[in-house]
């Protein structure tokens, strides 16, 4: 009987200091994965800060974009309502039209054409010597009065 609790003893004090080895060994891994899940978790936090701070960036960049976007639209409708602008449309529409009548109506171009020169020849008169100071002086109506009333130096 004595060699059966010897035997006995001795599968129990094994059973034990192999629970012992294992709880030891369980307690080493457990330290190991510790330290794996807490580097884990700093680059994650990491990971996530970079990304907060880009989305930031990005949103930041996104505002800035749309408030010049609309500061340069509105900039774009104020010009387009300054004086003379309507003026000018309207003049690139005339001369869009005088383009096409040109190619449409062929005995227009002529006459067109004596007409431009005439007009451009009295404004070119018109920008230099007695007229240019007679239409500061009086008002535009009398200018325009027949070009033979007044005399011009030569």
């Amino acid at each position: 009987m004595e060699n059966f609790n010897f035997d006995v003893m001795s599968v129990i004090i094994g059973l034990v200091i192999g629970a012992l080895l294992f709880m030891v060994r369980g307690f080493f891994a457990t330290g190991k994965y510790k330290k794996e899940l807490a580097e884990y978790k700093g680059h994650l936090a990491t990971q996530m800060k970079i990304t907060q701070e880009g989305t930031k960036n990005l949103t930041e960049e996104s505002e800035k974009l749309k408030k010049e976007n609309e500061n340069l639209r509105i900039t774009v409708k104020t010009l387009g309502q300054k004086p003379g602008r309507n003026e000018l449309r309207l003049l690139n529409i005339y001369d869009a039209a005088l383009r096409k009548m040109m190619l449409k109506a062929p005995g227009f171009a002529q006459g067109w054409e004596m007409s431009m020169q005439e007009a451009e020849r009295e404004y070119e008169e018109n920008e230099v010597g007695l007229k240019t100071v007679i239409k500061r002086v009086f008002s535009p109506g009398i200018t325009h009065k027949k070009d033979d009333d007044i005399i011009t130096p030569e």
